[in-house]
């Protein structure tokens, strides 16, 4: 809160009014809204209610800001946000955990759910059997246009599977000894599926192996929670990968990046595709040197961007290559999905000084 005493005032709670805590009301902004929407439509609503809660607070600001507005968003989100105590407190000692069976590991996002790969439209080895479970799936989606699972692949839509993240670590140099820590939910396959990855990298390690059933039982029935631990692990691992392009991927490539270009791999997914079709014709040195040709560029190193090309680049990022309806529809689902969650998150909206965004959202996860 002190962090943005220059800036904003920050409320703990919500004031009295008549005897009774002020009730927000809620809207919803449209994704990646301009800072003019805000204060043509939320700021009225805000003067004339006096507590606004917005139903949904990701992607719902645009990239392209002024300087000040930019600088603002970083302090916000890389400074200023934190986790609650308890969940920081056994993010470290999962953190500390590692470090003590390993002085150096690698953390892997890897989004393999059935909804993800049924979204995704791509054909991942499954036959018949996966065709007709993950298409169920995908009938959620009324507007997607009929899946092309060939034309998906080539176009580096497709989430790397399991083994193809081990083979492409493995392309990179990381050799069977090196510590992994899985940051995961449900994996479409279950062990089956994870096998591959597991006899490239058998030394495994999740929050479930490093921490008890009793140490993880306040946040085991939150998703969102769960999540934060393998974010804070993730984030201060040595090395991090993953397997797609999704929020928690971006927020942590982003983090990493503001705070030193530490090491994280994002597959350049278009491009490396090739090479796993043709694998079988190929020698391991001709694969692994395709490998590292292709990730130039996608391995968390500082670029030299001319900054009329930032905001192009900042876009492409935040979509991962599908176009902006199927992210639109497929966020309708998630939105859904996160009802389960809502309880852990308290969403403030406050005023903000005059002649700048006088909505600002705090965000506070409920220990």
């Amino acid at each position: 809160m002190s962090f943005l005493s220059n800036d904003v005032k920050i409320l703990k709670q919500l004031p009295m009014v008549g005897g009774k805590v002020l009730t927000p009301v809620r809207t919803r902004v449209p994704r990646k809204s301009s800072p003019k929407y805000y204060l043509n439509r939320i700021l009225p609503l805000l003067k004339k209610k006096h507590a606004v809660q917005l139903t949904k607070f990701d992607y719902r600001l645009s990239n392209v800001l002024e300087t000040d507005l930019q600088k603002l968003r970083c302090r916000v989100n890389y400074h200023a946000l934190k986790f609650t105590d308890p969940i920081v407190e056994m993010g470290r000692k999962l953190v500390e955990r590692m470090r003590m069976r390993s002085e150096h590991f690698i953390a892997l996002h890897l989004r393999f759910e059935p909804d993800m790969l049924a979204f995704s439209g791509c054909d991942y080895g499954g036959g018949e059997k996966e065709r007709a479970e993950l298409g169920a799936i995908r009938k959620r989606w009324k507007t997607l246009h009929k899946s092309n699972p060939d034309k998906q692949r080539r176009q580096g839509k497709c989430p790397l599977t399991p083994e193809e993240v081990g083979l492409m670590l493995r392309a990179l140099g990381y050799n069977s000894d090196v510590h992994i820590y899985v940051a995961s939910g449900e994996v479409y396959g279950g062990e089956d599926t994870l096998a591959p990855l597991r006899a490239l990298f058998p030394i495994f390690h999740s929050k479930d192996t490093l921490a008890s059933q009793e140490e993880l039982a306040p946040f085991a029935p939150y998703s969102a929670r769960m999540a934060a631990l393998d974010f804070i692990v993730s984030d201060e691992s040595d090395v991090f990968v993953t397997n797609n392009n999704g929020n928690m991927a971006r927020i942590l490539a982003g983090r990493r990046r503001y705070y030193g270009h530490k090491p994280t791999i994002r597959p350049n997914a278009k491009k490396i595709s090739r090479l796993f079709l043709n694998m079988n014709n190929m020698t391991w040195e001709g694969f692994a040197m395709g490998i590292r040709t292709y990730q130039v560029g996608f391995m968390g190193e500082p670029n030299e961007d001319n900054p009329a090309t930032l905001y192009q680049k900042g876009e492409e990022y935040s979509t991962g290559g599908f176009d902006a309806a199927e992210i639109n529809d497929y966020q309708n689902i998630e939105d859904e999905q996160e009802l389960a969650d809502q309880e852990d998150l308290e969403i403030k909206i406050i005023s903000q000084k005059e002649n700048c965004l006088e909505a600002l959202i705090g965000i506070q996860v409920i220990s």
